[in-house]
């Protein structure tokens, strides 16, 4: 199957932090991998913005080897390369001081899109939209790309995003938040809208309940001292597990454009309740054998901070009331894995009899690893004795059934950094939308500080502490979805 692509005009984009991890890692190989697939053309520039002392050359090299090591060794030795390299260029240049900016200035052409990415720390978002504001870089077709932490807590995302407004309009903001931009979490809206045989059963009605998990096998790592101050709530509750519970859950939009999406998500998070404190459940991890435990990795002999969070949440709607939804997250378990789990509720009644066994209906949404869709129906069992039901998946793989040969689906940055030079915000958070979703958790944040509670011990490369099974088991259900 050919994508369609869809062109766009030379375009100038520059990333601030140029030189750090994130770019390294991720979005230098997506700006690479697009220009292979054709949809850079040729004229764009990449400008690098860092405080480190290269010039183009130097720059130029670490783009190569970012390249190398991070875009899956794609057209590397046929000339691409060099031709990408062509595009790149470099301005030391300091966020929050006046050092560059005439440089930068004079490298941006004027009838053109241009994006600032600001791979940052969210403390220079600010200096930095400031100082494109003054040396006028702002027109129609200036766009601003900031990542998370979208704030610390209500109160600063409300400062965040008034800082932002003082010089940019809301139309020209792309908060990006990297899982919106996976195939499948697109294909939740093609899977609820686009057919028929969902839709209609897509309410408390027909769902027992819905689980959304998203578990890392990797650990604190090199953000010990941003991930202790922040913790799984703020870190992946609020943001991703929020965006993936708002499509799963949201009232079909009137069309499909940015706006009318974002308006049904925003009425999903205003819609959830308080969340009881024993409807949650915190962990940390404890170390194992030579693995170092959460204490030790961030060095602070007694946080309190969770790398792990469980919850169930209600929704105050006509579509889900009554409906639980799961959510769970943590680092350093058995499997790296996310997933959602839509659970349809038994037939009312069974026409075999409670000796055929039964099996539950359920869509199992993969996100990573092995992005695809499985549905679990219920067959008769082969072979003779008698009426047994089993559970059977019809599984779609789409890098099988989609993807061309040999051909690796898009990475989610580089849909994201398309949709943002082509102006589609679909799939970025809007300012009203973010402050609604820390709206939500500072309670719970605040009520773990009011209680005193610290985090239940979980070992290292599990599924989490023991709690997170009672949470579920109190309602006679069970966790799926992390398999070692």
């Amino acid at each position: 199957m050919v994508s369609r692509v869809i062109p766009v005009d030379p375009f100038d984009l520059v990333v601030f932090g140029g030189t750090g991890d994130l770019a390294r890692r991720k979005i230098i190989p997506a700006l690479f991998r697009r220009y292979c697939s054709g949809q850079v053309p040729e004229g764009s520039r990449i400008i690098g913005a860092a405080r480190s002392e290269l010039d183009r050359d130097g720059f130029c090299d670490m783009v190569a080897g970012a390249i190398r090591e991070f875009s899956g060794g794609r057209a590397c030795e046929d000339g691409t390369l060099e031709r990408f390299l062509q595009m790149v260029d470099y301005v030391k240049l300091d966020a929050s001081g006046e050092d560059g900016w005439s440089e930068l200035t004079h490298l941006i052409k004027e009838d053109r899109t241009r994006a600032f990415y600001l791979s940052v720390g969210p403390a220079l978002f600010g200096d930095i939209a400031g100082r494109i504001r003054t040396h006028g870089l702002v027109n129609d077709q200036t766009r601003i790309v900031v990542e998370k932490p979208f704030g610390h807590d209500l109160e600063s995302a409300q400062a965040l995003n008034a800082t932002l407004a003082q010089h940019f309009h809301e139309r020209q903001i792309y908060r990006i938040d990297h899982y919106l931009g996976k195939e499948t979490v697109q294909n939740l809206m093609a899977v609820r809208f686009g057919n028929m045989l969902f839709e209609p059963l897509w309410n408390a009605q027909y769902v027992d309940h819905i689980q959304i998990t998203v578990a890392e096998t990797v650990s604190i790592g090199s953000r010990g001292e941003y991930y202790d101050r922040a913790g799984a709530m703020r870190d992946m509750m609020q943001n991703h597990l929020m965006q993936l519970l708002c499509l799963i859950a949201m009232e079909p939009p009137a069309r499909f454009e940015p706006d009318s999406v974002r308006d049904e998500k925003l009425k999903v998070i205003r819609a959830l309740d308080p969340v009881e404190p024993h409807h949650i459940v915190r962990g940390q991890f404890d170390g194992t054998g030579d693995e170092p435990g959460y204490r030790e990795e961030v060095g602070h002999p007694r946080s309190t901070t969770e790398s792990y969070v469980a919850l169930k949440a209600h929704i105050s709607n006509w579509r889900w009331s009554g409906t639980p939804f799961y959510l769970r997250t943590g680092k350093k378990l058995v499997a790296r894995s996310s997933v959602i789990n839509v659970v349809f509720k038994d037939a009312p009644h069974s026409i075999f009899g409670t000796d055929a066994g039964g099996a539950a209906n359920i869509l199992s949404i993969r996100l990573q690893p092995n992005e695809g869709i499985t549905m679990h129906v219920t067959i008769k069992e082969p072979g003779p004795g008698g009426m047994r039901l089993v559970d059977v998946p019809l599984d779609m793989s789409f890098a099988e059934a989609l993807g061309p040969e040999g051909e690796d689906p898009p990475d989610a940055y580089e849909r994201l950094i398309m949709d943002v030079i082509r102006g589609n915000q679909t799939l970025f958070m809007r300012g009203d939308e973010v402050e609604a979703a820390w709206a939500w958790t500072d309670p719970i944040i605040a009520g773990w500080k009011a209680r005193g509670e610290v985090p239940k011990p979980y070992d290292a490369y599990s599924k989490g502490p023991l709690d997170a099974d009672q949470l579920m088991r109190r309602d006679g259900r069970e966790w799926r979805g992390i398999k070692p």
